[in-house]
């Protein structure tokens, strides 16, 4: 149980104690920091423990967002300091270093130093905890600090301070507040307008039932496949139902996110889960549209597999510009930081006027209006229709958002770390073959300026995905089978080529954000073009199952660097093969086959192969304690 120290001398009448038990913490006073020492050491070494200076006002969701949030190892607000049993050894040092003197914002050694500007008023004589909370920061310990806005978090100085402060708490509706921060500060025009205005209640609901996000996740998780179930029938009343419950799914996917916000319940699991679910819900409800299809007679698997392809393009083009930009530093070109481009004024511009916020985050076909758009077609028309229009859809929001994208790039001269290098190389996903080609041409790869390494990635990516589309299917020599073509072969051998030529400087360049994303358009194109191309019954759902597998593997991934603990370990990129390693195989397979019925079958035990290794070290990751406790805000599309 965690243990909350409260400090100074008891004030009549007050709740903070009641209020700090309703919080899970188990209650002890220490008039002073000698006192407070000596209950912080006997507290259990796993446990959680607070600082709160008695005389604290305010709301308490404030004293929930600062002693109860998992993420931060320290958190604060004026009068109150939390640390979890990886910062406690710091916060032991910290009290220690502290004169032991309750007046004053003095420290060891006699320096003085002045107090700190708070959201709200901090008495004269700053508190223990406050103190605490400096010495913290002082000594490498970051202390993570909430923002308020109209929550109250103060240490009143005196009486009539004390009756202020309590009249400005009373002032502010301590749940409304709670409920607005459940939901997320930006996104879409339907989920903002059409879910969140009662999936916040629906949130709390949950909350005063015991319910974790975990269990709301998966609760939609199950939805979700009900609905593919649904659409898998074919009927017209199987697509109704099928619609009806993939937008309860989507309610019940913004329930598990306003839940984890409304009670912070952030854990590891839960990062994992909402990082994936996502996309195997709607992956899933793809397949069963398709299965639906069939038994009416329309094969849309390649509709179906185009579908699934574009989209994960269109979130790793995402993925690769954020993190390659997160933390890059713009200059001109005399080296002098620059504010921003005509391209980032226009965006601005634009996000001036009400109207036009809302008309860009809807034409970019975020998760809300992509999945309500999804349920509607379905109840309403064919999964053909369903498909062409969601390829034409996110095919113009992908053009739009990437063109932005390519604007801002070459236009803002970026100085990109070596984190976000790092990132981008993480996101290739290059394996031991491009490792090899990287190696020997380094020397002269690292000479190439500008956007040549993008162009010769393109290029490797349009010469494979070229050749799979147009390369013969059976050779000009007697004697082969109908897929014995080496002019295949040879296509995949110039992308391994490119693969590694492109990687093998410091990506670092301006559109180097770029190549994630076109190894994996030109993998994904591959799959779906030779099992297309095969015309053989179970082609092109083995190969469905292939990219499913891994692009589960990519997103895996992306969370992880997203988490702060690195990418996969390369071991088990090299087991995978790589992109490059994978697409040789593929192609392989596809012009060695001896009989047409052999391709699905090599797609089917390359997707259980790939399943198989990817899930489980994914597991391993994520349940393990190194996993970051993180609730990831999602993408906007």
């Amino acid at each position: 149980m965690s243990t909350a120290i409260l400090t100074g001398p008891p004030v009549p009448g007050s709740s903070l104690e009641g209020d700090l038990r309703s919080l899970g913490f188990d209650v002890r006073t220490a008039p002073g920091a000698e006192e407070a020492r000596d209950l912080l050491a006997a507290a259990p070494a796993t446990a959680r423990v607070a600082l709160v200076d008695s005389r604290f006002v305010g709301h308490v969701h404030a004293l929930r967002l600062a002693l109860t949030d998992p993420r931060f190892p320290a958190a604060a607000v004026p009068g109150a300091l939390t640390a979890q049993p990886g910062a406690r050894a710091a916060l032991l040092r910290a009290l220690t270093s502290l004169d032991g003197t309750e007046d004053g914002p003095r420290q060891a050694g006699g320096t003085t130093e002045p107090a700190r500007p708070a959201a709200t008023a901090v008495a004269p004589c700053e508190p223990l905890a406050d103190r605490v909370a400096t010495a913290l920061d002082a000594g490498g310990t970051a202390v993570t600090r909430p923002v308020l806005g109209s929550l109250v978090a103060a240490v009143p100085a005196d009486a009539a301070a004390r009756k202020e402060a309590e009249a400005a708490v009373a002032a502010v509706d301590d749940e409304a507040v709670r409920l607005r921060s459940a939901v997320k500060a930006r996104d879409g025009f339907f989920t903002t307008f059409c879910i969140s205005p009662y999936s916040r209640y629906l949130a709390r609901w949950c909350a005063r039932r015991g319910l974790t996000p975990n269990q709301v996740t998966t609760a939609s998780l199950i939805t979700a496949l009900i609905a593919a179930a649904c659409a898998a029938t074919g009927t017209r009343g199987g697509y109704v139902a099928a619609g009806a419950l993939l937008l309860f799914s989507f309610v019940l996917d913004c329930t598990d996110g306003q839940l984890a916000r409304y009670s912070l319940q952030y854990s590891t699991m839960g990062a994992w889960l909402d990082a994936t679910f996502d996309r195997a819900k709607e992956y899933a409800y793809y397949a069963g549209l398709a299965l639906g299809a069939a038994r009416g007679g329309d094969d849309v698997w390649a509709l179906a597999l185009g579908a699934m392809v574009l989209q994960t393009c269109r979130h790793v083009v995402d993925f690769s510009f954020n993190e390659a930009n997160v933390d890059a530093t713009a200059a001109n070109s005399s080296g002098k930081a620059v504010v921003g481009t005509p391209t980032a004024a226009l965006s601005s511009k634009l996000d001036s006027v009400g109207w036009t916020v809302w008309v860009r985050r809807m034409i970019v076909l975020p998760i809300g209006e992509r999945w309500a758009m999804i349920a509607v077609l379905t109840a309403l028309t064919t999964p053909r229709i369903v498909f062409y229009a969601l390829l034409v859809g996110c095919a113009f929001a992908a053009c739009y958002t990437t063109a932005g994208r390519v604007l801002r790039s070459v236009t803002r001269k970026a100085v990109r770390t070596d984190r976000a290098a790092r990132a981008l190389a993480d996101l290739s996903d290059s394996g031991p073959l491009a490792e090899i080609v990287a190696r020997v041409l380094r020397r002269p790869a690292r000479a190439l300026p500008g956007v040549l390494p993008f162009l010769v990635a393109l290029a490797g990516g349009v010469t494979v995905v070229a050749t799979a589309a147009f390369g013969p299917l059976r050779s000009p020599w007697p004697g082969y089978g109908p897929f014995d073509s080496p002019v295949l072969i040879l296509g995949a051998l110039v992308y391994v080529l490119t693969s590694g030529f492109a990687v093998a400087h410091r990506m670092g360049g301006a559109l180097d954000w770029l190549i994630p994303p076109v190894f994996r358009a030109a993998e994904y194109s591959t799959v779906l073009l030779f099992a297309a191309r095969a015309d053989v019954p179970g082609a092109l759902p083995a190969a469905f199952g292939l990219v499913a597998a891994v692009a589960y593997h990519h997103y895996d991934a992306v969370y992880r660097i997203r988490g702060g603990t690195g990418a996969p370990p390369r071991p088990l990129v090299r087991a995978l093969g790589g992109h490059e390693g994978r697409t040789l195989l593929v192609t392989v397979c596809a012009a060695l086959s001896t009989r047409g019925s052999d391709f699905p079958l090599e797609l089917t035990v390359l997707a259980v192969a790939v399943a198989l290794v990817a899930l489980t070290e994914s597991i391993r990751f994520w349940v393990s304690s190194g996993a970051p406790a993180v609730h990831d805000e999602g993408e906007p599309a």
